[in-house]
């Protein structure tokens, strides 16, 4: 039997399977297809020329959240809070990373201003309620929320980590009002007690759900068509596994799902070459990610941060990640001369879509993968198939 594993980066879609009986491992390598990312998979799979009826595990991972994450590119989300509690998403957290910085900017929400909604209703620190929810009101602001075009949703109430009910009543409403939108309730990724970053959490979700939703069930169809069998599963955030299902419920367990998967395997070829510590380099299409392996295991975080740098204290979110640096340079991204006459890299990069201007697909800045190949570093007839 065959266990099978597929990664969609930014630029390459990547296959490797492994045969148990005979030993034999296959690899495959594709440009990635982001109009449809289930393509550059379909590719990779016709290019191993794998039987399906062998395949009895079926892995998937990529940088499909965390790409929708930051290019913006994800459906039009309202969020429904407790009233008095509209703009804990703007208001954030009075922490900067670099104190001193007059360049500072707090984060835009990916909710604005006009999509985030009060209900009437209150919880106590101990989880009892101290106001019952207004039902009347949730069905109100379904009705805004349709009126201005919204594609997902997310309940983020107060103290819902101690006592979730409300918060859980209010999702229920909603699903049963518009069974077509996407719903996040916070409680259902995490019972952490921050107001913000929860809500943050949510939100982020509730941004990326439809898209995630409506790639995995593309995805899983033309597997299917294709004689693979379920399930499928989705390689999470914190180095373990999730069938589709679930995963498209909660994608943001999936925001470093490839590089997830990449220190996994770095840690693995540790454990076998008798190596406790160890760093771990993994240089992708768009990003290089850094890891510590510490006594042969990846460390996991229960926080990660989006887009945090010196000048923005980014997006936290709640979720099991493991601890992984992430920088915007990687083989596609784009070199430029700064206004102050620097050189700078990324993080803007030429992606699989032209990609970089050795491809000879129409791309025309200059790329880290046209630099290697200018000055030798890469031989054109022998890295990656050509």
């Amino acid at each position: 039997m065959i266990r099978l594993a597929t990664d969609v980066g930014g630029t390459f879609t990547d296959l490797v399977a492994y045969d148990e009986a005979s030993g034999r491992l296959i690899t495959a390598k594709t440009l990635t297809t982001p109009a449809d990312p289930s393509q550059g998979v379909l590719a990779a799979l016709e290019e191993a020329a794998i039987e399906a009826g062998a395949v009895a595990f079926l892995v998937h991972g990529g940088t499909t959240v965390i790409n929708a994450l930051t290019e913006r590119k994800g459906a039009r989300t309202a969020l429904i809070t407790t009233a008095g509690f509209r703009d804990v998403l703007e208001i954030g957290r009075g922490n900067r990373p670099d104190l001193y910085n007059l360049r500072f900017r707090s984060p835009e929400p990916f909710v604005p201003r006009q999509l985030r909604f009060e209900v009437r209703e209150r919880t106590a620190h101990d989880g009892s309620v101290l106001e019952p929810l207004d039902e009347a009101g949730v069905a109100a602001v379904v009705e805004r929320c349709r009126a201005a075009g919204v594609e997902a949703i997310a309940v983020a109430f107060l103290n819902s980590y101690a006592g979730p009910a409300q918060e859980a009543r209010c999702a229920a409403l909603v699903r049963a009002l518009w069974p077509e939108v996407a719903v996040t309730a916070s409680h259902e990724l995490t019972r952490a007690w921050r107001e913000y970053e929860r809500s943050n959490t949510a939100a982020l979700n509730a941004y990326v759900q439809p898209v995630m939703a409506r790639y995995l069930q593309r995805l899983a169809a033309a597997l299917e068509g294709r004689g693979f069998r379920r399930p499928f599963l989705a390689m999470l955030s914190n180095g373990g596994t999730a069938d589709f299902a679930w995963a498209a419920a909660q994608p943001l367990q999936m925001v470093e799902s490839g590089p997830a998967g990449g220190l996994c395997g770095a840690a693995a070829v540790a454990r076998a070459a008798g190596l406790d510590e160890v760093i771990a380099l993994d240089v992708g299409g768009t990003t290089a990610k850094c890891s510590l392996i510490r006594g042969g295991e990846p460390r996991v975080e229960g926080r990660y941060c989006l887009e945090r740098s010196r000048l923005s204290p980014g997006y936290p979110l709640l979720l099991p990640v493991v601890d992984i640096v992430e920088i915007g340079a990687g083989g596609g991204s784009l070199a430029r001369i700064a206004a102050n006459g620097s050189l700078q890299v990324g993080p803007e990069s030429a992606g699989a879509d032209p990609g970089p201007a050795c491809y000879g697909r129409g791309g025309r800045g200059a790329t880290l993968t046209d630099a290697k190949l200018l000055t030798g570093v890469l031989d054109p007839e022998r890295f990656a198939g050509g």
